[in-house]
């Protein structure tokens, strides 16, 4: 849980929190995210993860093009001595970072925005936030 501001250094690194470095773990997994952010799972949740999405009916055009999408962008990762993680510049350009960031904590994930768009989603789902709750009290939530 939790938000975090952040700088990405000139050789693509950002420091992850330390509220999160145990939960990642050792290595962990860095991938696209939907919303042009970027999702970071620990191998055990990234391993349930994937097992779910190769259940996914591979006759169906909209599957394969997501788990398509999906895994060809992701990347083992692990963290340097100063807990830092290099960010692939595939990754980087997905999600539009440049210099200033937001990491997230979201449940089973890590996510990593840049500052820019964070806010502009921040401010959108402010202001559907009560009718999304009502939403979820239909769904039995």
């Amino acid at each position: 849980m939790g938000e975090y501001q952040h700088t990405l250094d000139d050789k693509g690194r950002v420091i992850v929190p330390s509220k999160f470095r145990e939960g990642l773990g050792e290595t962990f997994v860095m991938t696209r995210g939907l919303d042009q952010c970027l999702f970071v799972y620990p191998r055990s949740e990234w391993e349930m993860l994937e097992s779910k999405l190769k259940g996914l009916p591979m006759t169906r055009a909209d599957a394969r093009s997501f788990v398509r999408f999906f895994f060809s962008g992701a990347t083992e990762c692990e963290l340097d001595r100063q807990g830092r993680v290099v960010i692939p510049t595939l990754l980087r350009e997905y999600a539009h970072l440049e210099k200033d960031i937001v990491v997230l904590g979201v449940s089973n994930r890590v996510e990593i925005w840049s500052r820019e768009r964070w806010q502009a989603y921040a401010v959108d789902a402010a202001e559907s936030f009560v009718e999304t709750a009502e939403k979820l009290v239909d769904l039995s939530f």
